[in-house]
């Protein structure tokens, strides 16, 4: 699915998206923003780089993150969770992970991603295993998550507000 693709989505189900970036750094909403009437669908995004700010802007349990580490499936749905009600939006996607060029505390090899998705009252995870230069991995976790909020429309019923 392309960004495109998926405002026209977003957008056609009245629907609104926020994010919360760690690893890309805000490359998944500056990626939307490239397109005209963003604004239609994207309300915005926060990122989140360092724990610090995971905690202070997605409101993510700093002990969370002292037990389970940044690069986790737990800490990637708070920061779906929290981004969702931070931002008021319908959908909110997350991503934390290691785009190298080093292994990260705790042990998160380079390629190793999680992505949040929180719709409604469920909260989705997905594991990613990439590979290729920090750049490329960062930009592969965007069209990832590109294709993880995609899947949101043929897993469940999309109903308008």
């Amino acid at each position: 699915m392309t960004a495109p693709d998926l405002l026209a989505l977003l957008k056609a189900n009245h629907l609104t998206i926020g994010s919360v970036e760690s690893l890309t750094g805000g490359l998944f909403a500056s990626t939307l923003c490239e397109i005209p009437g963003a604004s239609d669908a994207f309300v915005g995004g926060l990122v989140t780089y360092t724990a610090k700010e995971k905690v202070a802007l997605a409101h993510v349990d700093p002990y969370l993150i002292e037990r389970k580490g940044v690069v986790s499936a737990d800490v990637a749905t708070a920061m779906a969770s929290g981004g969702k009600a931070a931002l008021g939006v319908d959908i909110c996607v997350s991503c934390t992970g290691n785009a190298g060029p080093s292994e990260e505390k705790g042990g998160a090899g380079v390629g190793t991603v999680y992505l949040g998705l929180a719709y409604k009252n469920v909260v989705y995870c997905a594991p990613l295993h990439l590979q290729g230069e920090r750049n490329q991995i960062r930009k592969q976790t965007v069209e990832t998550m590109i294709d993880f909020v995609g899947s949101l429309f043929a897993k469940v019923e999309i109903k308008n507000k």
